[in-house]
């Protein structure tokens, strides 16, 4: 069993985008990243700090803009058209969820597609669902990076999403199509959720349920990737799959934390660093 160290393989890559930083500034091009908070939910500061410190060290500008509680819609899309036509802003990024007045959609839509780094607009999830990318969801680019890092074969596999978010389970299921990889989407509503796990040779788990997966759910030597953070009967963070207990019966499997976490945040570098390559 291997487990698949998302802390090292991020570190790695931010590596990586250093250089290619430092190489634009050589020529003089600075790569800048607007992060929009509004109202003040404590997970949110968390992300958008460690967003920040990420920025830093890869040397890209982060412009903060944290907005009250009350910010009306009109107010926060105003300041997204600004950062559009802001030449120094490469990408621009609404930390969600957004106060429930806000309808987080017309907010995301209104960033202009080459700026959309989270990549979450109509616009690019079309490009996606076309084979046509534009700029990926991070979790989702994020997973295919670290299966293709540790030489795990995609094509030709069945793959086992659960969850159909927009933000996870959706995108990841048409990247694994795009690899040539049969996808099986599972969701709440799915009887027999056991049934179609035993089939899988590779599992991804999205849907912030404690230790939903356990061992007599998966084939041995499938491979596991561990999406959901939720908090175990003695407040510790874990994810989805029941890690102790399913671990043994893997080839490969991510940890919570340290396993996709941690690339979430580097593939949101990378596509800032894409967008500021494709405009130079």
């Amino acid at each position: 069993m291997n487990i698949i160290n998302g802390k090292e393989i991020a570190a790695e890559l931010r590596m990586q985008l250093k250089e290619k930083v430092e190489k634009l500034k050589e020529k003089n091009i600075h790569i800048g990243l607007a992060v929009i908070i509004v109202g003040d939910n404590p997970a949110s500061r968390i992300y958008v700090n460690n967003k920040k410190k990420a920025c830093a060290e890869v040397g890209i500008e982060s412009f903060e803009y944290a907005l009250p509680a009350e910010t009306t819609q009109e107010e926060l899309i105003n300041l997204i058209e600004k950062l559009n036509n802001d030449k120094k802003v490469n990408g621009i990024l609404v930390q969600l969820p957004v106060p429930k007045h806000i309808d987080d959609k017309a907010v995301i839509n209104a960033i202009s597609v080459k700026k959309d780094v989270d990549g979450f607009s109509h616009n690019n999830m079309g490009k996606l669902a076309t084979g046509d990318y534009g700029l990926l969801p991070c979790t989702p680019a994020g997973i295919i990076y670290m299966l293709k890092h540790e030489g795990i074969q995609i094509a030709g596999k069945h793959c086992v999403v659960i969850g159909r978010s927009n933000i996870v389970g959706k995108p990841v299921s048409l990247l694994m199509l795009d690899e040539n990889a049969t996808v099986t989407i599972c969701h709440s509503k799915t009887p027999n959720l056991k049934y179609h796990t035993l089939q899988a040779d590779i599992i991804i788990s999205a849907v912030g349920h404690a230790k939903l997966v356990t061992a007599d759910m998966v084939k041995k030597g499938a491979v596991i990737v561990d999406v959901g953070m939720n908090k175990d009967e003695n407040g510790k963070l874990c994810g989805d799959v029941d890690f102790e207990n399913v671990a043994p019966k893997c080839s490969y499997i991510t940890p919570v934390p340290g396993g996709v976490g941690p690339m979430t945040i580097a593939m949101l570098l990378n596509n800032t660093v894409k967008t500021c390559e494709q405009e130079n």
